[in-house]
């Protein structure tokens, strides 16, 4: 028995030092195929240095999944993440790359299915009532549909790359509470807020079922939130009302990529 002990750890040691030698890990993904999937969070909208092949989709050169991929070098990337992209995008014309081979999938999807983009315009332009009722009707469709439309996306992943690593982002909390801010009222800020914190804990849910990792991005935005004078995110954007309410160049690579990169 003893013997058998010694030998078990010595076996141990073996396969770590060759482990140490050759760079190998059997916890990362970094060395096989990696797919990027999602919406505008996911692209890089709001982070400039747009890829030209990506058209409207504006995938930047800037976004967390792009930044991952260059530092880790796996066997390929494919990165088909896309602005404005619903679940229904992602299952029609998203996953092609992902196959039995992939290595690692992210993914950031659900804002749009639940009406972000009129959200924060409805916000924005009405009343304190008038965003709080807007936000309600999303909560409703948060509780009610986008964990279904979320698990036909997931399951579709997993069939499709059976062995892959997969990495849910979410998103981040958009104001920083209590400090002196033009624009919108500490009432609607604070239900934005809330209303993400619900978006984030439903899709972290969903996510964990499926076995996959939810990587949460609002302690990495803390302190980087609008209003905080150190914002990692966009305001209303005038010039380019695409990027309003999306992360910048530093809110992909300081908010982002570390949950990934730890996630991965």
């Amino acid at each position: 028995m003893r013997r058998s002990r010694i030998a078990v750890m010595l076996s141990s040691l073996a396969l770590a030092a060759v482990s140490v030698l050759t760079g190998a890990s059997t916890a990362s993904a970094a060395t096989g195929p990696y797919v990027a999937l999602g919406d505008s969070y996911a692209s890089g909208v709001g982070a400039g240095s747009y890829t030209s092949e990506s058209g409207s989709c504006k995938r930047s050169t800037n976004a967390a999944p792009y930044l991952w991929a260059a530092s880790h070098a796996p066997s390929s990337f494919s990165f088909m993440a896309c602005s404005g992209a619903v679940t229904s995008d992602v299952l029609n014309n998203q996953l092609g790359p992902v196959n039995a081979s992939t290595s690692l999938v992210s993914i950031a999807i659900g804002g749009n299915d639940a009406g972000f983009a009129d959200v924060m315009t409805t916000c924005v332009t009405s009343s304190d009532s008038g965003c709080l009722s807007r936000i309600n009707t999303a909560r409703s469709f948060v509780q009610s549909t986008l964990p279904g439309r979320l698990d036909n996306v997931y399951n579709a992943i997993r069939g499709r790359a059976p062995s892959a690593r997969v990495v849910v982002l979410g998103y981040p909390r958009f104001y920083k509470l209590g400090a002196s801010c033009l624009g919108l009222s500490e009432t609607k800020r604070a239900a934005i807020n809330d209303a993400a914190d619900y978006m984030n804990d439903t899709i972290g849910n969903v996510a964990r079922n499926h076995g996959f990792t939810f990587g949460d991005v609002r302690g990495t935005f803390t302190g980087h939130e609008l209003c905080s004078g150190s914002a990692w995110l966009h305001s209303v954007n005038w010039t380019n009302i695409g990027e309003s309410y999306h992360p910048t160049a530093s809110g992909q690579s300081g908010g982002y990529l570390p949950v990934l990169t730890n996630a991965a």
